[in-house]
Parts: structure tokens; C-alpha cells; sequence
């Protein structure tokens, strides 16, 4: 069976997962590429380093951002949300966006890139010295579909 995601449901699985893809454009070329990230209800936080993701993303701030569940090809959830981008530049709303990611939740065996200091999983008393860019993407709309094998399917594999 093939659905959509109620509010409920999208909402919980932009909590429940660490890692997404943002998608943006330069007016010629469409970039997906995927990042690790909070989720607050309201606003995507991200941490990455300058490069052409931060230029483009500074002169146009329209992102589509996805996140996926995947149990198996017949069974997942996946989220599309539209948003805008806007870099935290204010001091105290990088340390908020900072400390939420350094917060989180992360699984035993993460890359380095999701861990944003060594002394991770331990409080950083330097994230406010920590280098790179910090945004966030306020969602203007969320969508959300699932599979579901069926009984019938499942007894196949």
C-alpha cells in the first residue's frame, strides 16, 4: 500500500533522523546533496564549511529539503519540505543552533562530518570558536508518502 504521511507522522520522522538532503539551484544547475541536521519543529539546523553549497545557497535562498526512513524497497517513509535558507551570523543564535546539534541524539557509529567537535558526545566549551557556517531552513511546507508491503508481498520474500 502506497500513502501519504499524516502531520503526525511527517513530524515525527523529521525528529527522529539526523541526516537529510538539501536540494538548491543556481538558476543552471540543480544541487542535491545531503547534510546532518536538527530538527525543532520549526526549523532545520545545519553546520557545513564554505564552498559552493554556502554561495549559492547565500544568493538564493529557496531549498527543498528531504529525509528518508528506509526499512526496505516496500517499506519507507519519506518527507519533501520547502523552505528559506538564512545563515546565522548573530552570535546568539549560532551558540542556540550549535549547541541543538551538538545536542542530539546521534547514532553509536557516525562520520565526522555529524559529529561537530571531538569531544563529541561531551559538551564543546569552544563551539562558539568552532569554524564554518551554521544555518537553518524555516519550513514553509511539508509533504510526506509511505510504502507499506501488504501481507501478501511480504510472504514472498
Amino acid at each position: 500500500m502506497i500513502g501519504q504521511l499524516n502531520t503526525d507522522d511527517i513530524e515525527t520522522l523529521l525528529h527522529q533522523s539526523v541526516l537529510g538532503r538539501i536540494g538548491y539551484g543556481d538558476g543552471k544547475r540543480i544541487y542535491i546533496v545531503p547534510i546532518s541536521y536538527i530538527y525543532d519543529g520549526r526549523y532545520i539546523y545545519c553546520h557545513t564549511h564554505e564552498g559552493l553549497k554556502t554561495a549559492i545557497l547565500r544568493k538564493n535562498t529557496s531549498v527543498c529539503f528531504e529525509v528518508e526512513q528506509l526499512e526496505n524497497q516496500a517499506n519507507w517513509q519519506t518527507v519533501v519540505a520547502h523552505g528559506d535558507f538564512e545563515e546565522l551570523t548573530d552570535p546568539l543564535l549560532r551558540m542556540d543552533a550549535l549547541q541543538k546539534l551538538n545536542a542530539r541524539r546521534l547514532p553509536f557509529i557516525t562520520s565526522q562530518t555529524t559529529r561537530l567537535t571531538e569531544e563529541w558526545p561531551f559538551a564543546s566549551e569552544t563551539l562558539d570558536k568552532l569554524p564554518g557556517v551554521t544555518f537553518r531552513i524555516m519550513l514553509t511546507s511539508k509533504t510526506g508518502r509511505f510504502e507499506k508491503a501488504t501481507q501478501l508481498a511480504e510472504a514472498f520474500f
